[in-house]
Formats: C-alpha cells, sequence, structure tokens
C-alpha cells in the first residue's frame, strides 16, 4: 500500500508510524498512543511522508530494531532467512505486546495478515525480477489469499504459480484457484491449480482423487518449483479449516488428543514438529513432505494467534524462510533468549 525508501536509523521512528497507520488500521490517536509522542506528531510525520512522495505501493524500508530479533529467530530454527515486519502492537521490540484472549488475538489477526502480505509481495516481487520464468508453489489460507490481492500489476508472463494443495473451498475468498488465478492475472503469467477438495471424505476417496491424470500433472510441475509460499493454520475454533466447516468439532477435538497446535500443506503438527497420529493426515490432498524438504519453503506467520502453530511447524525443518509480523516475531525472539539463558 505504502512505501519508505530510507536508510538513517532516524527515519525508523517515522516507518513504524506509517506502518502502525496505514497498515495496522489504527488511528492517530492509537498510533501516537503505541508510539508515546502526541497526535501532532504522528500527523506531522505522515505528512512529511506525503509531501515528499515516498508514501507509494508498499513499506520497502527494513526496520532497524527488528535487525537481531530476526537474526535471533533464523539462527534458532536454522533458517536461511527470517523477515519481521516493524511490531503494529508493541510499544517497542523490547516489550512485546502482551498475549491476549483468543478473541482479542483474532480482533488482530487482519491487520497483522496484511503486514506480513505485504512483505511477501516485496519478497515475490525481488525473487520475479531476478527469473522471470520461476515457478511459485502456492498454499492456501488468509495470509495467501492477501498476498493476492496486495500484489501490484506487473509484467512477468512466464511465471508460473501452481496450487500444491487442493484448491476446491466452500469460501471464495480463501480459494486456492482464486488465489492463483489472481497471482497469474496481476503478473500476466501462468496459474495452474489442483481441481480436488483439501481433505478427501476417506482414504479411499483420496487415492482416487490423486490418481487423476491432470491431478498427477499439476504435481509434476509443483515439484519443480524453484520455491514454496505456504502459511499456517491453527488447531483450534478459531482455525480456518474449522470456521469453513472442513474440520468437525469431533475431528478438531481428535486432532487436538493427539497433540496438534497447527497444520502446514495438509499435515498437522505437534509442538515439537512432528506429524501427529491421525487419519486426517492420510485424507488431505497436497503435494508429498518430502518434495518440500527438497526444495526452499518460504512460511508465512500473521498474527500472534499462529505464534505456537508456526513455533512447531518450525520445528518440522521442512521450512527455509519465514516472513513473520514483528509482535509475533518480537514475543519470539524474548522466549528464545530466556530458553537459552535458563
Amino acid at each position: 500500500m505504502h512505501s519508505f525508501e530510507f536508510i538513517s536509523a532516524e527515519s525508523d521512528q517515522l516507518v513504524r508510524a506509517a506502518w502502525l497507520y496505514y497498515v495496522g488500521g489504527n488511528t492517530q490517536e492509537q498510533t501516537a498512543e503505541i508510539l508515546g509522542v502526541s497526535r501532532v506528531k504522528v500527523a506531522r510525520l505522515l505528512a512529511e511522508a506525503r509531501e515528499a512522495g515516498i508514501v507509494k505501493i508498499s513499506i520497502e524500508h527494513r526496520f532497524g530494531p527488528m535487525a537481531e530479533v530476526e537474526e535471533t529467530i533464523r539462527k534458532h530454527y536454522s533458517l536461511r532467512f527470517c523477515r519481521a515486519t516493524p511490531p503494529l502492537l508493541s510499544d517497542s521490540v523490547e516489550r512485546p505486546a502482551k498475549m491476549l484472549s483468543p478473541a482479542k488475538l483474532a480482533d488482530e489477526g487482519p491487520p497483522a495478515r496484511r503486514a506480513v502480505a505485504m512483505i511477501a509481495v516485496e519478497l515475490l516481487r525481488e525473487r520475479m525480477q531476478v527469473d522471470e520464468e520461476c515457478i511459485i508453489g502456492v498454499g492456501w489460507g488468509r495470509t495467501t489469499a492477501e498476498v493476492a490481492s496486495l500484489m501490484p500489476a506487473m509484467r512477468r508472463p512466464q511465471v508460473k504459480f501452481v496450487s500444491v494443495m487442493g484448491s476446491l473451498t466452500r469460501n471464495l475468498a480463501a480459494n486456492l484457484f482464486e488465489v492463483v488465478h489472481k497471482l497469474a492475472a496481476k503478473t500476466g503469467g501462468e496459474g495452474h491449480f489442483l481441481p480436488v477438495p483439501f481433505i478427501a471424505n476417506t482414504v479411499a476417496d483420496r487415492q482416487i482423487l490423486m490418481s487423476q491424470r491432470i491431478v498427477q500433472e499439476t504435481l509434476a510441475l509443483g515439484e519443480k518449483a524453484n520455491f514454496y509460499m505456504i502459511s499456517v493454520g491453527e488447531c483450534d475454533e478459531r482455525a480456518f479449516l474449522f470456521e469453513n466447516r472442513y474440520l468437525s468439532a469431533e475431528e478438531l477435538a481428535e486432532l487436538r488428543a493427539a497433540g496438534a497446535v497447527g497444520d502446514a500443506m495438509g499435515k498437522f503438527f505437534n509442538a515439537e514438529g512432528q506429524v501427529v497420529s491421525s487419519e486426517l493426515n492420510e485424507r488431505t490432498l497436497a503435494i508429498d513432505l518430502n518434495i518440500l524438504r527438497q526444495q526452499e519453503v518460504i512460511l508465512l506467520c500473521g498474527g500472534r494467534s499462529k505464534l505456537r502453530p508456526a513455533q512447531g511447524i518450525l520445528k518440522a525443518g521442512f521450512v527455509d524462510g519465514l516472513l513473520v509480523d514483528g509482535d509475533s516475531a518480537s514475543q519470539m525472539f524474548h522466549e528464545i533468549r530466556a530458553e537459552v539463558a535458563s
């Protein structure tokens, strides 16, 4: 939505003000309260940014105080890279935002997802600029749907976007077919999707669906992806799968009893990064997890309701890069420091 190109340390407050106001959806009064400055100063900072013509499509400035946070997370989980947005709720990196109730965490979801989607768009643009013929594997969820919505129009006709999970859902907004179609339309590239549901009724049904030629062809293309961009889901009543009736209350209870904390790419994981024992893992239609371990996987984590699931999936060892909102990143950072100190 908005872009800054400053390199000085003094610009950090301006960048934070822009993220809080334009991305986080805060009022000027709320932004001023979070930053600990007057509303008049916030208005002046935002006005200066507009007058200078530095507010454009996306906020591209690397937020200085997050550098240590990103590097600590990267090393802890043996990642190739970690990119975090500025915190939207914390008043500083040193004081992470207070953990909220599940209802309040759900309220903070859209701004956090939007913030992560913006840096995901930035990364996609970087990658497509380097390789105009790249193949990008896409997993579905609310954050990847936001990425497709925020992607600006650009000319990359040789890029291929491939869904690597079942694409048919009840919710059009997060339907992976719709996500892939939108990404392809905005870049002029190709869109390929799996014309099957995410969860089959039975294991036998899954085997039949996966054996279809069009499914095999799409998966074969997906296996050639230069990298995969996926998101993480919770394993509770806030879960996208539960809200959209892909998981029944009984199935959700079964998964939680098995220790599941979240899902990614059709598999449900526990807090230690292990795939839990559940028939549901045998009924999901997605690219094989072993394929992901051979390619670059970028995980999107938008919102602190995704924090525990993301930590479990990071421990699974197949994620190479993390894009995360600043408040979740700050919480992870402090937990890692506490673990090392103990």
